[in-house]
């Protein structure tokens, strides 16, 4: 069910083989995640650039940028927080799943794999690149309304312009809002939320349940 994915953990796919690459993304949309798809290694490096995803299934031989330089790429900015899966069809000798875990890789797939056993290795690896579970977080109303905005994929732009208050102030409060939940991205900020339950079945912030928004929301006065 799509329930039991993270609604904000985007996906990245990257691999020169269309098919494959479709293929995946409607099994990873059943599930409840969102996908991006690149063909090439540089298309893979823009994407990543634009958005921190949650995991990233990379094909090594992709064209031009290879699979292995995107996946040290993302270990250079992102550290941990991104799992990463190798899948290939043409590398899969020992020395080739070696060389891919030496590189930073969390796990290593021959083709052809079944969708459900890729699916469930990228749960548990996303679930682990989590933060550990919340403890009385003190949001103020208005940070929770950021977050809420957030998780419906509005820029910071847009934010500002929906809560009338200028665009500086919106990052002051993602600031702060990162901080508390102990997050580096606003990606794993809104999968952090929606993992804890923070919106209480609901996307946006303003539709909190009250007892939910009692508990967790601070009385610190709003921006």
């Amino acid at each position: 069910m799509a329930t039991s994915a993270q609604p904000a953990s985007v996906i990245l796919i990257a691999d020169g083989d269309a098919a494959a690459r479709k293929k995946l993304a409607v099994e990873f949309g059943r599930a409840g995640f969102a996908t991006v798809q690149a063909a090439t290694g540089q298309e893979a490096l823009d994407l990543v650039q634009r958005a921190q995803p949650a995991a990233a299934i990379l094909e090594p031989s992709l064209a031009g940028v290879s699979g292995y330089e995107v996946c040290r790429a993302l270990r250079d900015q992102f550290g941990e927080a991104v799992a990463i899966i190798f899948v290939s069809g043409s590398r899969t000798e020992s020395y080739d799943r070696v060389a891919g875990l030496l590189l930073g890789a969390d796990d290593y797939l021959a083709k052809p794999f079944a969708p459900d056993e890729l699916l469930a290795r990228v749960r548990r690896l996303v679930q682990r690149s989590l933060p550990a579970a919340l403890t009385a977080p003190t949001l103020t109303k208005r940070e929770f309304e950021v977050l809420g905005l957030l998780a419906e994929g509005l820029a910071q732009r847009e934010i500002a312009k929906k809560l009338a208050i200028r665009e500086k102030t919106v990052g002051s409060h993602i600031e702060r809002i990162l901080s508390k939940l102990g997050v580096r991205s606003r990606a794993q900020a809104v999968a952090l939320a929606f993992r804890e339950d923070l919106f209480g079945g609901s996307i946006g912030a303003s539709t909190l349940s009250s007892d939910r928004s009692k508990a967790l929301v601070h009385t610190a006065p709003t921006t």
